[in-house]
């Protein structure tokens, strides 16, 4: 009888220890799933912001092209009103008081063409079409950062998810770890405004 009642405390003790397990295990389960649910919410404003600045680049993309398109075609404009003056001046009328009026109005166009301040001279025209690119870099870098920490906070949500699963800290120290590095560089990304 004595064998049965140890056999008996021994499986009450076995029990006791795995229902200690069972609410440790089942502690570790919700903190993880409180933080892999924390993650999940950096991760989609982290991808708010990476669409957001990916909308922004092309933005800044498309209106620099145009301004450079608009460039060249009063670069264009000028070398043909250039050429036209010397022309012009290279015929034999070319000395006749209406020949001389048209060559001046060409040269002036011409010059307008390079710099009409308040408008769009070329001059101008190339500060907007830099100012436009370099927004547009900055947007692009800014999407590059956001993406990576994106990438980063779903591997830290696998990880979290395997530390569940296997019952290894490990695994959850290191989803914390990545989780928090990744959300710092969202940060960074998402505060990186020009």
């Amino acid at each position: 009888m004595s064998d049965e009642f140890e056999q008996a405390h021994e499986r009450l003790e076995h029990a006791i220890e795995g229902e200690g397990k069972g609410k440790r295990k089942n502690r570790h389960s919700q903190r993880t799933a409180i933080i892999i649910g924390i993650m999940a919410a950096a991760l989609a404003l982290t991808e708010f912001g990476e669409k957001d600045a990916q909308a922004n680049y092309l933005s800044s993309q498309i209106t620099a092209s145009d301004i450079w398109a608009q460039y060249q075609a009063k670069s264009i404009r000028r070398a043909v009103l250039s050429n036209d003056a010397d022309l012009l001046e290279s015929l034999p009328s070319g000395s006749s008081p209406v020949v001389q009026a048209k060559i001046a109005k060409a040269r002036a166009y011409a010059a307008r063409m390079t710099s009409d301040p308040g408008r769009d001279g070329m001059q101008q025209l190339m500060a907007r079409g830099r100012a436009e690119e370099k927004r547009r870099d900055h947007e692009l870098h800014r999407k590059d950062m956001l993406e990576t920490a994106s990438g980063g906070l779903q591997i830290a949500i696998v990880l979290a998810s395997i530390s569940i699963v296997v019952e290894m800290p490990i695994f959850m120290f290191a989803s914390v770890l990545l989780g928090l590095a990744s959300a710092i560089y969202a940060l960074m990304g998402g505060l990186a405004k020009l």
